[in-house]
């Protein structure tokens, strides 16, 4: 079966923002290879208008070549998005879902393939409540943004393994978890 993989960046503080990270030619090397390594990622729609900047740099590249080269990565994986309010989409690679996320979530594992990841904080977020998720890399970045989305939000209280680190040459570090036990807030 898939592994369905919540990949997201962070600052310290836990706020999602994925313009507020220091990104550099190591993470975009581990997040391509992360890409090509997997058959699909799913966006909610804000996440995805914001990745919709890569597909401009297939067209026009920056020259930076980590840059350029997670463009085309990026441009090539599929991706489904989750919007109530978009009504298409026209990146090539990319689709309206036309099912709720439980239901494409479910299929998709069932299905042989790679890995399924999920970058999105909505997603993650609605897919955590139902028990949905096999693997968190959270990528911490060195800084703290002082305001905005925290990562976990109305979450019930959950366990996780840590499984393996990665330190970044910038001073970033992914954590690697998976969820050992579930279970509702009791006030303690």
């Amino acid at each position: 079966m898939r592994k369905v993989i919540a990949t997201i960046n962070t600052t310290l503080d836990a706020v999602c923002d994925h313009s507020a990270g220091i990104p550099d030619e190591e993470i975009h090397q581990y997040y391509a290879g992360l890409l090509s390594n997997a058959d699909a990622i799913l966006f909610g729609r804000i996440t995805y208008q914001l990745m919709e900047f890569w597909r401009n740099l297939v067209e026009n590249p920056s020259g930076e070549k980590s840059m350029d080269d997670f463009a085309v990565v990026i441009d090539n994986i599929p991706k489904i998005v989750f919007s109530r309010t978009l009504e298409s989409v026209d990146w090539k690679s990319a689709r309206l879902a036309d099912q709720n996320i439980e239901k494409v979530i479910l299929e998709l594992k069932q299905q042989p393939g790679k890995d399924i990841l999920i970058g999105s904080r909505s997603l993650i977020l609605q897919l955590m409540k139902l028990d949905l998720i096999d693997q968190y890399h959270l990528c911490i970045h060195p800084m703290v943004a002082g305001g905005g989305l925290p990562l976990f939000e109305d979450i019930d209280r959950t366990v996780f393994k840590l499984n393996k680190t990665r330190i970044f040459g910038n001073g970033a570090v992914m954590l690697y978890y998976e969820p050992t036990t579930k279970s509702a807030t009791n006030g303690q």
